[in-house]
């Protein structure tokens, strides 16, 4: 039996009281983090998203399996040609993947460290990829996490080079997804390494949502011109998605009660350690939904027709999020349980979602074909 099924026999209560990214955690060197003192009303079901009995939708559909037998895949996204690029967390390895065909390896990414939840995360394309032929990738070394650029030609990478250094790293809590803007620079998430009060801390980059040029500066426009810092007050921000309007939101773990789904603003402190849910002092800002931590522990996250729709680990499902002007609300889960523990998710150039499971990361229950990407259908 998968762990979201023992878990959703556990009364209400008892669930707030465990420890959460999306399993119980190892023991950790890190600095302890005090218990936040805001939270949300778990009766208000317009800030808390409730689970649902598994359903059959025709609109929201697996359509077919794209890949197999993979280790832990976390980054994806496409290429100019539609075919993914696919980061594997644990072997370092770099793919390739055209639908209808077998992933291609196309490279590792040797200064890669994988310990616990740490090593080759994210990957961004470059939006002028077509010109400069360049990827992104965030990962973790042995002394810090960095964002890396290098070329593809089509056949293998070019030589890695370190454009942003110096991002904590930890036991646990790496952050690691890149995401670039409407305007060309490229957005990061950090974690806070398991010591909530750096995530308050304006001198470190973690528990923060950076803001970089692709050279690695600061991008113009940030709150402070001297530092890639965008946001803080971040715990483990894990997706990262822009809507139709440009609008940038971002799905972060909670600790022992709520996670959330943050809409993003320039300069905003999102609360971590001293809230968690709503419920935050005036300087803090709210989430517009959040989750018991045994539906959700969310990673990915991705906008695709006229919906976020959210990745989650525990939770083992993938949550479809309506916003309009501005506000997301009423979260509805698709898939529960069927495929474990599910990553990434990214909109495809059709318009469909690819989805990755997560069930060889060290915390799931893998099947035969485990890892899989699935591409869903949204019509």
């Amino acid at each position: 039996m998968r762990l979201v099924a023992l878990l959703l026999l556990v009364p209400l209560a008892l669930t707030a009281c465990t420890t959460t990214d999306d399993a119980p955690p190892e023991p950790s060197p890190q600095a302890s983090v005090p218990q936040p003192t805001g939270s949300a009303n778990p009766t208000d079901p317009a800030v808390t998203a409730k689970p649902s009995p598994a359903r059959a939708d025709p609109q929201v559909a697996v359509a077919r399996t794209l890949a197999t037998g993979l280790r832990a895949p976390w980054g994806l996204d496409f290429l100019p040609d539609g075919s993914a690029v696919v980061t594997e967390r644990d072997t370092k390895r770099v793919l390739v993947l055209k639908a209808g065909s077998e992933p291609r390896e196309i490279g590792t990414i040797d200064e890669a460290d994988p310990r616990e939840e740490s090593g080759l995360l994210g990957v961004a394309v470059s939006p002028d990829f077509t010109r400069d032929s360049t990827l992104f990738f965030y990962l973790t070394t042995a002394t810090d996490n960095r964002v890396v650029r290098t070329t593809y030609d089509g056949s293998t990478l070019g030589a890695i080079e370190p454009i942003l250094t110096g991002i904590p790293k930890g036991f646990t809590h790496d952050g690691g997804r890149l995401e670039f803007a409407p305007d060309g620079n490229l957005l990061v998430s950090t974690g806070e390494t398991g010591d909530g009060q750096m995530a308050q801390d304006p001198n470190a980059l973690g528990g923060k949502i950076l803001r970089i040029t692709t050279d690695g500066d600061p991008a113009p426009g940030n709150p402070d011109p001297d530092s890639p810092i965008w946001t803080s007050g971040h715990r483990n921000v894990q997706g990262l998605a822009f809507d139709s309007s440009g609008q940038l939101w971002a799905s972060e773990f909670g600790s022992q009660t709520f996670d959330e789904l943050n809409q993003i603003r320039k300069g905003a402190n999102y609360g971590w350690p001293h809230f968690e849910g709503t419920g935050g002092a005036p300087s803090y800002a709210d989430p517009q939904v959040v989750w018991r931590t045994a539906n959700a522990s969310p990673s990915g996250l991705a906008f695709a027709a006229g919906h976020l729709w959210m990745a989650s680990l525990r939770g083992e499902r993938l949550w479809r999020v309506p916003v309009k002007d501005g506000r997301a609300s009423k979260p509805t889960d698709f898939f529960v349980g069927k495929y474990g523990r599910l990553r990434t998710v990214v909109r495809a150039p059709n318009g469909n979602l690819w989805l990755t499971t997560s069930n060889r990361d060290g915390r799931g229950d893998p099947g035969p074909a485990d890892d899989r990407i699935l591409e869903i259908t949204l019509s």
